[in-house]
């Protein structure tokens, strides 16, 4: 493959982050909206069964699906899913194109010597986005844009679909062309009357033909398209990186103790992210979620670049201690380093008695065993007691 791309598609994303945060919810038909008036914003399968679609009028979704439960959205709730969401994804490469706050396109090209073949990659990713953030997302990989969009479209709910090279004819040509990246329903009815209902139609339709009915350009994009042909490049936002990760606690508690080992663990958690990345830091970011749904911050600078977890932890335990709690009840907490930078590109002044070898190193090694063994194969002692 000359190029491989991922489209990552959150599945009924504001309806899946409202049945994490409600296990309850799962198994009902629910939908994310007003329940007796306004429109639905997400509706998860259960209620997609009975009808309900994004965009429907709440009136006619009760009607259709009387028992469904009708839940207010929280986007501030949507975002910090969102962004540990687009977190997992700069792990994995720094060529992310956010499509919207739930789908984005990864160019894993270059990531592939160091990370696997596609699929291994995928999966992965699917993984620890389910394992961390507690949604399911589906996975398209393809040689282009549009080929990894339409397969994440196949690989719905909770799938992965791979379409090779080779395979982009044969997977293109049967769907129907609504399946065309730009047909919505006008163009759709103007290609049935010309007798074109799939895209092999489309394909076999000469160029000039297409573009006498649509326009030079829209008429050249479908005959291009319809053949796979797509050279549009992922293009990431020009935007200050940061890397994370945030726990919501199973009951809300105001136990220091409790609080400072899952600062650790997300620590832990942001270093690995760091060095698989290949980055480094030096501001850490603690976030905190009370009882109530407020949400407050603080952020400290590090004397020096890092991605070891003993020192993410120590900014991120200062930073928490800078918000003097008493006894507050915390919901969520999580951990940021922002202002990475290219370890390869990044200058680090030592301490002219620092040794050989530290703890860098030792969790390189670690990051080697758990990459081979799973998560639980090498942890810190504190992190194991419950």
């Amino acid at each position: 493959m000359n190029r491989v791309i991922l489209h990552v598609d959150m599945d009924a994303f504001y309806a899946s982050v409202e049945m994490a945060r409600r296990p309850e919810l799962r198994g009902r038909p629910m939908y994310v909206g007003g329940a007796h008036r306004g429109v639905v914003l997400s509706a998860n399968y259960e209620a997609r069964r009975y009808g309900i679609e994004s965009g429907m009028s709440s009136t006619r979704a009760r009607r259709l699906c009387p028992q469904a439960v009708a839940v207010p959205p929280d986007f501030d709730a949507y975002q910090v899913v969102s962004h540990g969401v687009f977190a997992i994804f700069e792990t994995v490469t720094a060529q992310v194109e956010a499509a919207s706050i739930d789908e984005a396109f990864l160019d894993i090209t270059g990531a592939l010597r160091r990370l696997g073949d596609p699929v291994m990659i995928g999966e992965r990713l699917r993984a620890q986005v389910a394992d961390e953030q507690q949604v399911p997302c589906s996975v398209g990989i393809g040689p282009s844009k549009f080929v990894a969009k339409l397969a994440s479209k196949q690989a719905k709910p909770d799938g992965l679909v791979l379409v090779r090279p080779q395979e982009v004819l044969d997977f293109l040509h049967p769907l129907p062309v609504e399946a065309m990246w730009g047909v919505g329903p006008s163009t759709a009815g103007r290609l049935h009357k010309l007798g074109l209902l799939t895209v092999a139609d489309l394909a076999h339709t000469p160029r000039a033909t297409l573009q006498r009915a649509f326009g030079a350009n829209q008429g050249g994009q479908l005959h291009d398209l319809a053949w796979g042909r797509d050279a549009r490049r992922v293009v990431p936002e020009q935007t200050e990186r940061s890397i994370g990760a945030q726990e919501t606690f199973a009951r809300d508690t105001d136990d220091a103790a409790m609080v400072r080992t899952e600062i650790l663990r997300l620590s832990g958690r942001v270093a690995s992210r760091m060095r698989r990345a290949q980055m480094l830091g030096r501001v850490v970011c603690v976030e905190v979620r009370f009882a109530d749904f407020s949400t407050t911050s603080r952020t400290i600078t590090l004397d020096s670049l890092t991605d070891v977890t003993d020192e993410v932890f120590d900014g991120a335990w200062r930073a928490f201690g800078r918000l003097k709690l008493q006894r507050a009840r915390i919901r969520r907490v999580g951990v940021r380093v922002e202002g990475l930078v290219e370890a390869d590109q990044a200058f680090q002044q030592l301490p002219l008695d620092a040794p050989e070898r530290g703890m860098r190193e030792v969790e390189l090694v670690a990051d080697e065993v758990v990459n081979r063994f799973g998560p639980a194969a090498v942890q810190r002692a504190s992190l194991t007691r419950r």
